[in-house]
């Protein structure tokens, strides 16, 4: 691999995902831009995701394929895939999306372009077995007391600068943090002083169908109640308690009636 005219690392951890992580894969092959390496990390998947993810790696000479003894969860993969990064910039991708291809060509002239941003994301489209349902865009130019809303970017379309993000220690792994990693990840950033852009185009494809919403599980809104309650004090953002509350009383509500009620905001929202 010849690393020389490499701009981006991709950092990709895979599970359980052989029926898609072909056409994620394929998504980056698509690009515009094609100075990037991926790095693959298999967190101990059970299906025949790493013999499909061995087969790429056989074709490419831009991919480098970890695995994991035994599931690890996504911070620690994340962390593994880190290690290989010696490109200006990282990039986030998921196993079961799709970016879309102007993607990486759109991210990296806004950061060549805009030195004063740490990091840069982008809209949504979010999709299931039925196709595209909705559009989703956060604030474009957020600020620390965005994280009351919640996360104040999109993870998996994210493009990082790799010294910042390892100057912040990457992911923190840690068990409150399996689905929280993100939201994390962006206070250690803004903690800093640095900030970060939300481009007002959709250039990514995120699978949200049902295995995304059984994710959402009691456990990991009681984690999100926590986290955010720690981020938001420590980012001085008054009244945490109550912006960190809406995790605790989506616990009582089914999550098919939270899929209903986040469809129909963006459909308002789109209109």
């Amino acid at each position: 691999m010849n690393n020389m005219n490499l701009r981006i690392t991709v950092l990709m951890a895979i599970y359980n995902c052989a029926d898609t992580v072909s056409e994620a894969i394929e998504s980056l092959y698509t690009q515009t831009f094609q100075n990037f390496k991926l790095v693959l990390c298999d967190d101990g998947s059970t299906d025949d995701t790493y013999l499909i993810a061995q087969q790429y790696a056989n074709k490419y000479d831009n991919i480098i394929l970890l695995r994991n003894d035994t599931n690890k969860k996504l911070a620690y993969s994340l962390n593994r895939c880190l290690e290989y990064a010696d490109t200006e910039y990282v990039a986030r991708m998921d196993g079961d999306d799709i970016s879309l291809p102007k993607r990486f060509e759109t991210q990296i002239h806004f950061l060549d372009n805009h030195p004063e941003y740490a990091l840069v994301s982008t809209g949504m489209i979010r999709f299931d077995e039925t196709g595209d349902w909705g559009v989703s865009l956060l604030q474009e130019k957020p600020t620390k007391i965005d994280f009351r809303k919640g996360t104040p970017h999109a993870h998996a379309p994210s493009m990082i600068r790799t010294e910042i993000i390892k100057e912040v220690g990457g992911y923190t792994v840690d068990k409150l943090l399996e689905r929280g990693q993100d939201y994390y990840l962006w206070y250690k950033i803004y903690k800093k002083g640095y900030m970060g852009y939300n481009i007002q185009q959709p250039l990514y494809k995120m699978r949200d169908d049902q295995k995304a919403i059984n994710r959402r599980t009691v456990k990991s809104r009681i984690n999100s109640f926590k986290i955010k309650r720690k981020v938001m004090k420590e980012l001085g953002v008054r009244h945490s308690l109550f912006f960190a509350l809406p995790d605790i009383i989506k616990i009582f509500i089914p999550n098919f009636i939270m899929q209903i009620i986040r469809k129909r905001r963006m459909e308002m929202k789109n209109k």
